[in-house]
């Protein structure tokens, strides 16, 4: 058996867990188009179709960053630290656009975020690689965050 029929598993496992995140996330965003289209948006916000091919490419690198590590040393703390963040952003699809809560979808990507960079730096001392590969994750979250506070402000009405 090859070096790479090996990797083969290990692989597919890393990524289908962070596309089951995607899936439990997006099956609350599967109205997001048409909700994102009735709110006060700030002139600097991103039109509704950019969203999904970010998040699809930033997933696959989730997936790909998280089986590297697991590749370097086998289940272990900074891979507990990925699924935290995981979940924490599938959370924030629900409070956000399943159940309209700008307040909680705020705090939950704020925690989100600090988890993003605890998972970055513990990536990056297993491997660097696998570090960097979630540097525009941390980016593309940073902005979202600004995002969503300030689509939170602009509309009280929907999003309490």
């Amino acid at each position: 058996m090859n070096s790479l029929t090996k990797e083969l598993p290990g692989m597919a496992v890393w990524f289908s867990v962070t596309f089951i995140a995607a899936a439990i996330g997006g099956a609350a965003s599967v109205n997001a188009g048409t909700f994102y289209a009735q709110l006060t948006l700030p002139v600097w916000a991103p039109p509704a179709w950019l969203f999904g091919p970010v998040w699809t490419l930033l997933y696959a690198m989730m997936g790909i960053a998280a089986w590297m590590v697991w590749r370097a040393r086998g289940f272990h703390g900074a891979l507990t630290l990925f699924l935290v963040q995981l979940v924490l952003n599938a959370l924030w699809s629900w409070l956000f656009f399943g159940w309209q809560l700008g307040g909680p979808a705020f705090m939950d990507i704020v925690i989100l975020w600090c988890f993003i960079v605890a998972t970055m730096a513990a990536f990056w001392n297993v491997r660097p690689l696998a570090g960097a590969f979630l540097i525009p994750y941390l980016l593309w979250v940073s902005f979202a965050l600004a995002l969503n506070y300030s689509v939170w402000q602009l509309n009280p009405q929907i999003l309490g």
